[in-house]
């Protein structure tokens, strides 16, 4: 399934302030790689993937994305029908054109920058979003010079709902390269529904140089490596829990609960439902 963008406000020829509409149940799309991102969930609610975090997000909450590949994740039990994401896209020229003597004074009061970026349902921002819309009503309103405001207005309130340290840390880290570490990505992500593809471009590699790094880093392939350790953790959870064989498999990163089983019992030699049977007898 595919993300429609219903509307887009450019700024010198980039998108930089969206509506999009994405049909669920389920779809996954890989967004915001090269430039920072503030995302407001206004009726759905996701799971993101990130190089270094895997993060659930509720509707009416948003969350600052620093320059990385993010890989976000609608399910269709929280989500149903067509849901609505707003997208202000934050790039390091845009941040630069806007400040380009200085960060606002707000921002330069603190320090101590933490990793937080998860904005809870916050009275501001949803102001903020009601502004959007109202010139999601009223295009012909919008020029360059509204979309610098709203661009201000926006650091500025996230500065004040106690946004301050992941403002600071998103603005100077779209100015600062990324070092991803490998074996962080993988022990973040082996339990995730993300394929190999999706893994190596969180590593920032090719899918053939991912493998190479993979296996000299793991001494295995990452295929073999991931369904090991998901298969694992499947046996544990069987073990320890009665939640059924199919949410045993969305546990463990299989959105498919026939394929799970199948290799649960190519590696077992029995189905989980009877491995479960006799751990109970």
């Amino acid at each position: 399934m595919e993300a429609i963008t219903t509307q887009v406000f450019e700024y010198d020829g980039k998108p930089l302030i969206e509506k999009i509409q994405i049909e669920v149940p389920f779809t996954k799309e890989r967004v915001f790689q090269d430039e920072g991102c503030f995302l407001y969930m206004k009726d759905a609610d996701i799971t993101l993937h990130s190089a270094n975090e895997k993060m659930d997000i509720k509707k009416k909450e948003a969350v600052l994305l620093k320059c990385d590949t993010y890989f976000l994740e609608f399910l269709g039990k929280q989500n149903s029908g067509n849901v609505e994401v707003i997208a202000v896209h934050l790039y390091p020229e845009v941040l630069k054109k806007l400040y380009i003597h200085e960060l606002p004074k707000l921002i330069e009061k603190r320090d101590k920058p933490t990793n937080t970026k998860h904005i809870v349902d916050d009275a501001v921002i949803a102001r903020f979003i009601d502004s959007l819309e109202f010139y999601f009503d009223n295009p012909s309103l919008v020029n360059q010079d509204l979309i610098e405001l709203k661009i201000k207005e926006l650091v500025l309130l996230l500065v004040q709902t106690r946004n301050v340290s992941s403002v600071v840390e998103l603005i100077h880290d779209l100015y600062s390269p990324r070092v991803v570490k490998l074996k962080k990505v993988i022990e973040l992500h082996k339990f995730s529904n993300l394929t190999l593809e999706e893994l190596a471009k969180l590593n920032d590699m090719s899918l053939s140089t991912f493998k190479r790094e993979f296996q000299k880093v793991y001494g295995i392939s990452p295929s073999k490596y991931i369904m090991q350790e998901r298969l694992v953790k499947a046996q544990e959870l069987l073990k320890v829990s009665e939640i059924p064989v199919s949410d045993v498999a969305y546990e463990v990163g299989y959105n498919d609960p026939l394929y799970f089983t199948r290799l649960f019992k190519k590696q077992f030699g029995v189905s989980p439902s009877h491995y479960r049977t006799r751990i109970e007898s």
